[in-house]
């Protein structure tokens, strides 16, 4: 009889002292995969469920005194790229660029790079091993009324794993939030609602036309399982991404508030989260070679502007 093989999770990352993603200080566990495909997406590096190769520029000392990747992928996709200064020993290097039509994310390369440059982002955890990382963090959690916040890519498409998290986290006395897009099935949403202090909920845009345009899915969805958890007894963080041109006009925001209003005591807080620059560079360790959406960040005259007009239908705003 073949043997059970113990459930697992895919994570990219996992961040402690996290002060943003819930109240208190908290443990953010980021797990690997999502149905939204987001244009200005931070960490584009979560959206693809496999582990897959990663390349930071700024550690690749060149194929002059490296260069072993180029000799180790059984596809032959690591080829010399661009030249660039290096600034500690002001030569010329030439950097490595990576076919990604034909890269399977073997990570031989990753195996052989010195510098760590080429890096495979995503690792298979058990829930002792994920624990084993939360219990570090109890003593902050306990003095800052924190916990554990899972979050992604869309920790929902591992709905088992989470739901095993969240248990033990709870059976361990400790504070848990879901960080969510909403895009997933109710099967997969109603298990975690008895474990789930919190709800960090993504609202991006009202008009599903353009929801499905800048971030791959409609909304009826998201709508559908919000007003579900609200009627099952769950709490919210309202999480609105602040994007010019696509949801921070007034109308947008009557939008919204009208929705949030609907949600009622649910709603403990909403967080405005202004666009900002500061992932667009994670966009090149992926070597993909597409464009890649900038925009002026938001004005704070105009952030604080959206903010007086949700307090000024009641609800408790936050800015990030």
């Amino acid at each position: 009889m073949e043997e059970k093989k113990e459930l697992t999770g895919k994570f990219y990352d996992m961040q402690g002292f996290s002060v943003h993603d819930g109240p208190g200080i908290r443990l953010t566990l980021f797990m690997k995969g999502c149905p939204l495909h987001c244009l200005w997406c931070h960490s584009p590096e979560s959206q693809a469920f496999p582990t897959e190769l990663n390349w930071m520029e700024i550690k690749c000392v060149g194929i002059e005194k490296c260069g072993n990747c180029l000799n180790v992928c059984p596809h032959d996709c690591i080829k010399p790229g661009k030249k660039k200064l290096d600034l500690q020993s002001n030569q010329e290097i030439t950097l490595v660029d990576t076919d990604r039509t034909n890269c399977d994310n073997c990570g031989k390369c990753a195996e052989v790079c010195t510098a760590k440059a080429l890096y495979m982002c995503g690792t298979d955890y058990t829930l002792e091993e994920v624990m084993q990382r939360v219990r570090r963090d109890v003593p902050f959690f306990k003095r800052s009324g924190g916990g554990v916040t899972v979050s992604g890519g869309e920790c929902l498409c591992q709905h088992e794993f989470l739901l095993e998290i969240l248990k033990q986290c709870k059976a361990e006395g400790i504070h848990t939030a879901v960080d969510t897009t909403g895009f997933a099935p109710w099967s997969s949403i109603e298990p975690v609602l008895p474990y789930t202090d919190l709800f960090l909920y993504d609202l991006k845009n009202m008009d599903s036309r353009l929801h499905k345009l800048a971030t791959g899915v409609p909304n009826e969805l998201i709508l559908e399982n919000a007003q579900k958890i609200a009627k099952a007894g769950g709490k919210f963080q309202i999480r609105i991404p602040m994007i010019p041109l696509f949801n921070d006009s007034q109308e947008s925001f009557e939008q919204f508030g009208k929705f949030i209003l609907t949600l009622g005591d649910a709603v403990e807080v909403v967080q405005l989260l202004p666009y900002h620059k500061m992932g667009t560079v994670k966009w090149e360790r992926l070597q993909r070679h597409n464009k890649v959406f900038e925009s002026v960040p938001p004005k704070d005259e105009l952030v604080q502007a959206r903010k007086a007009y949700l307090e000024s239908l009641g609800l408790n705003v936050m800015i990030h």
